[in-house]
């Protein structure tokens, strides 16, 4: 029988929630912590495992848990580091629950693990983390006991701005910002993640601020895509006014966060509407409705919801799925509201992408269908007034191409040959081309 203890933090306190418990992910359970629910204002980790005393299936269980961890081949590389299977999820959520996004923490006693600490990182680890790829990444996951969702090589490490240093979270210290590695075979990865952000900041959608970071070597000089690595800084973490300092740095609070998955209640693996689960599955209806029914300001996050949608179309993001959008907690649990877009970027570019929208959109299905028609379906579907929602994508229409091109060429400016490339490629390739 295996025990994991769950924690949260709210309000800078880790506060003991439930425990999960069972022989293996098959028949695991979660179930809240007596202590935590006579909490005044005991407040759910999830919308999906409400608060009440009894505990949740296996399935509603592992929907929302195990959507904390790697996907793909890091999760397999994980494992291997680990020395347990890849489908024992129980395991790789104890080896890497120590630092999850948002503010859960998972442990294997009753107790967190009290010793904290920030180690910095050098330069020549920064450079190893990006000639390497994901298996550098994972060697950090694992040492840091941290999970970050997705299947890109990625880690979470503490940035000090002014002096230009990263550090390696341990023990109870958080992370705050993202390290995205680039994609063997995907050319200027991190380029094009750089652009669609910047662009999409540019048409006014909340995007966590970004940077691009260098870390050349004299065999690979300038801008190759085996020496960058891209850094965003994690929107679920906040330096309150009342600093808490760990080695002379100063410590941000820990926002709770799901994504829609873990929200509706949809495992990781069903991240992607697919035709062959028919109409009826209506993801983006879901999105829609989870809003109305849950933020704190349902109307502008509808909105800010349908033109990331809009934006992901014109650039030809089909891997906007699900798990890329979240729903993020105030500090005290009690209101939540629409995430920042992340995980931003034109997959249209690479021919060994799918052309298969990630959701429904009206009645299409894949980018090469989708039409101005399509959205007006897709606003009445969404329970969208049809004039509003049109108004934002004409008005999305009309400074798309603008906008890509004036951040291509900032990013020219900067030393990234690529980007002019790719936002030609963008252009051509992505869903604009039958929208604009």
């Amino acid at each position: 029988m295996k025990r994991l203890d769950v924690w949260i933090e709210i309000e800078g306190r880790q506060v003991y929630a439930g425990t999960i418990e069972g022989t293996d992910g098959t028949d695991a359970c979660f179930c809240y912590a007596e202590s935590y629910l006579h909490r005044e204002n005991c407040q759910a980790v999830s919308v999906s495992l409400p608060v009440r005393p009894e505990s949740f299936t296996a399935e509603q269980t592992r929907n929302f848990f195990e959507g904390l961890l790697p996907e793909g081949y890091t999760r397999r590389i994980v494992a291997q580091w680990l020395h347990v299977d890849e489908t024992d999820y129980l395991s790789i959520l104890e080896g890497l629950g120590n630092e999850c996004l948002g503010a859960i923490r998972i442990t294997s006693d009753r107790e967190p693990e009290l010793h904290t600490s920030y180690e910095q990182i050098s330069p020549q680890k920064i450079r190893q983390l990006a000639e390497e790829g994901a298996v550098s990444s994972t060697e950090l996951l694992v040492k840091t006991h941290l999970s970050l969702t997705g299947a890109s090589g990625k880690v979470g490490l503490y940035y000090e701005p002014h002096a230009e240093k990263w550090y390696m979270p341990l023990g109870l210290a958080p992370s705050t910002h993202i390290l995205k590695q680039s994609h063997i075979r995907l050319d200027s990865i991190v380029t094009n993640e750089q652009l669609s952000l910047l662009t999409a900041r540019k048409l006014g959608i909340d995007v966590p601020d970004s940077f691009i970071v260098k870390a050349e070597s004299e065999e690979l000089p300038g801008e190759s895509e085996a020496n960058v690595l891209l850094a965003t800084a994690r929107y679920d973490r906040i330096f309150p006014k009342k600093k808490k300092m760990i080695g002379g740095l100063p410590v941000p609070l820990r926002l709770h966060q799901e994504d829609f998955a873990q929200a509706l209640g949809i495992s990781a693996a069903d991240k992607y509407e697919t035709e062959d689960k028919g109409e009826t599955s209506g993801y983006l209806r879901r999105m829609f409705d989870l809003l109305r029914k849950y933020s704190a300001d349902p109307i502008t996050d509808q909105t800010r919801l349908w033109n990331i949608i809009v934006f992901n179309a014109f650039l030809g993001n089909t891997d906007s799925h699900i798990k890329n959008f979240s729903l993020l907690y105030h500090a005290d649990l009690g209101t939540m509201r629409l995430a920042p877009a992340y995980d931003l970027l034109s997959t249209s570019v690479y021919e060994s992408s799918t052309r298969d929208l990630a959701f429904r959109i009206g009645d299409a299905w894949s980018l090469d269908q989708l039409t101005r028609d399509c959205f007006e379906q897709a606003a009445e579907e969404a329970g969208l007034g049809r004039k509003f929602a049109m108004k934002q994508f004409d008005g999305m229409c009309d400074r798309f191409e603008k906008a890509l091109r004036d951040t291509g060429a900032c990013l020219e400016m900067q030393g990234f040959s690529a980007a002019g490339r790719i936002v030609d490629q963008i252009l051509e390739t992505g869903g604009s081309r039958q929208l604009r």
